[in-house]
């Protein structure tokens, strides 16, 4: 009976749903984090009767024909890039992108990361590094004898030292942007790397045209909000439980055919 394997498809697709909920609800409190949708489509159908066929000599045709699908699959899991609140921290280090953008990572493979995540420190040396020790490109070295660390809103790092009532700068940060975020390669930890489906990445200063700005002193919290993921969880609990009870009808179905056999 094709009820068995259409239903399947529809539980195998709503237990994806849900793994994509319980993936977002298990980040609500990640630092940047975006949260996630699953999008479906129509598996292929069978035409029994197609729609258009000539059904008599008189050249009258079928209007809409029968067609049979076979179930669901999923289509893609998209990233929702919205802003994320702000969070202060008074962490004269942690910055929050305002707008578009992501922070330049360098990773230990040599290649470029990228992250939202602007909880950020120094290391043994002095650079500006992310939670996991990895540099903020382009790298910033911050003096030993800094008393204080100002970064603006233009991503101009500037340091104040004894004896100098003056600021120096000691580094520019930059942002990076894609066409297409979404298509991003998430690699876990905060951080992305650029795809296929990304586009390459355009890099310039926090609010120049086309780039978010910066807020030190803040952290941007996730954009998953707790009250629509548990209402999605509970709709694509009662669509894998309707899909089960279509298969249990299905097999009653069967019973009663192979009875009426013996």
């Amino acid at each position: 009976m094709r009820a068995l394997r259409t239903a399947a498809t529809g539980m195998a697709a709503q237990q994806l749903n849900v793994e994509v909920i319980s993936n977002n609800i298990a980040n609500m409190n990640t630092i940047g984090y975006k949260k996630q949708r699953a999008e479906f489509q129509d598996l292929l159908y069978q035409n029994i009767e197609r729609a258009g066929a000539q059904s008599s000599d008189a050249g009258t045709v079928v209007p809409t024909g029968v067609q049979v699908g076979s179930g669901v699959k999923a289509g893609s899991v998209y990233r929702i890039t919205t802003q994320g609140s702000a969070t202060q921290t008074g962490n004269q280090f942690d910055l929050m992108i305002q707008g578009r953008g992501f922070l330049q990572v360098a990773m230990p493979s040599g290649e470029t990361g990228y992250t939202r995540a602007g909880n950020l420190a120094v290391n043994d040396q002095g650079k500006l590094v992310t939670e996991d020790g990895y540099e903020v490109q382009p790298s910033i070295t911050i003096p030993a004898d800094a008393t204080a660390v100002s970064i603006s809103a233009s991503g101009q790092v500037q340091v104040t030292q004894p004896g100098n009532a003056t600021p120096s700068q000691v580094g520019q940060l930059q942002l990076a942007t894609f066409f297409n975020e979404g298509g991003l390669e998430a690699l876990g930890g905060n951080l992305f790397l650029e795809s296929g489906a990304s586009g390459t990445a355009t890099t310039g200063a926090p609010g120049s045209a086309g780039y978010g700005r910066l807020l030190q002193g803040y952290t941007e919290a996730s954009n998953v909000d707790s009250v629509s993921e548990i209402t999605a969880l509970i709709v694509a609990q009662r669509a894998y439980e309707m899909n089960s009870k279509v298969i249990t009808t299905a097999d009653q179905m069967l019973a009663a055919t192979s009875q009426m056999k013996s």
